[in-house]
């Protein structure tokens, strides 16, 4: 160690100017300028000018898992992920937003949250109508609304809808008193043309229509939450930041980033966050799904 602090460094990279003791040490390096990658996975092809990150890339195929958290029992391929993984049991969140102070423990996280909460930038665009939105998955809920799927449903009655919040609303109906029932499933509600409403939902009638894009619907209600989509009013808005949204429901997710409330808990390792897309994504490090592959 000490012949290496001393001694001049023979070898020197012509292009870079970068010295080193061995003269397989600057082959190596002359890959990178050059772009060469000798060593080439078997099974994706992905390529690498060193051994060793091959030998590390090779660990995503075999499933091992050398870096394991002393905590919970995670374990990974790579000592950074394993780095990462950490600061959910420490608390320690590195990256933070300048805008409203929000602080998260992954980069890609806070690019995430720069794009939804601040950014005016709208990448992803519905084809039916033209509407943007900064979330991908934003943008399939909104598509919904063309298709009429309809991914909640109440097993009470079988009241289905797009949103988990009209589901929790529906679920209210079933804990009051209840003396209108539907004939065809059984439905109960307070009022008679609550009735009248839901009967359309077997009868497939849909009275009100929008005159921008056709869309129908069976409720008035639901028809002027459509129409917010046109008009980009935006009614609802925090008082901390200034963002604004369309929906109520969306409001009450984004104040939980200010005071702190994390609804959403995990049942193995304690970790807890703010959205039930967040925690799904979470669980992925107890179950060892991993659905994006390279």
């Amino acid at each position: 160690m000490r012949r290496k602090h001393t001694e001049l460094r023979p070898y020197k990279c012509e292009q870079c100017g970068y010295a080193c003791y061995k003269s397989g040490d600057l082959k190596s390096h002359m890959r990178i300028n050059s772009g060469e990658r000798l060593y080439k996975c078997d099974v994706c092809g992905y390529a690498y000018n060193k051994s060793s990150y091959l030998k590390k890339h090779m660990r995503i195929h075999s499933g091992e898992r050398l870096y394991k958290c002393e905590e919970c029992g995670y374990a990974c391929c790579k000592s950074s992920d394993l780095q990462t993984h950490i600061r959910i049991h420490s608390g320690e969140r590195l990256y933070t937003c300048e805008v409203c102070g929000y602080s998260c423990y992954k980069s890609c996280y806070l690019k995430k949250y720069m794009r939804r909460i601040h950014s005016e930038e709208r990448l992803y665009k519905c084809e039916e109508c033209g509407y943007a939105f900064n979330q991908n998955c934003t943008l399939k809920r909104h598509i919904m609304i063309h298709t009429g799927e309809r991914q909640y449903k109440c097993e009470e009655c079988g009241y289905a809808c797009n949103q988990s919040c009209d589901l929790k609303k529906q679920m209210r109906i079933h804990t009051r008193e209840r003396q209108y029932k539907c004939e065809v499933c059984g439905y109960l509600c307070k009022h008679r043309n609550q009735l009248k409403e839901h009967i359309r939902t077997h009868a497939g009638k849909r009275p009100y229509k929008c005159e921008v894009c056709g869309y129908s619907c069976k409720h008035n209600g639901q028809l002027k939450i459509h129409m917010i989509i046109h008009t980009g009013k935006r009614p609802y808005k925090c008082e901390e930041c200034g963002y604004a949204c369309n929906h109520s429901g969306t409001l009450k997710r984004h104040m939980r980033i200010h005071t702190g409330e994390r609804e959403y808990k995990c049942e193995v390792c304690g970790y807890a966050c703010i959205q039930k897309s967040t925690l799904k994504t979470h669980m992925r490090i107890h179950t060892g799904e991993r659905p994006y592959m390279c």
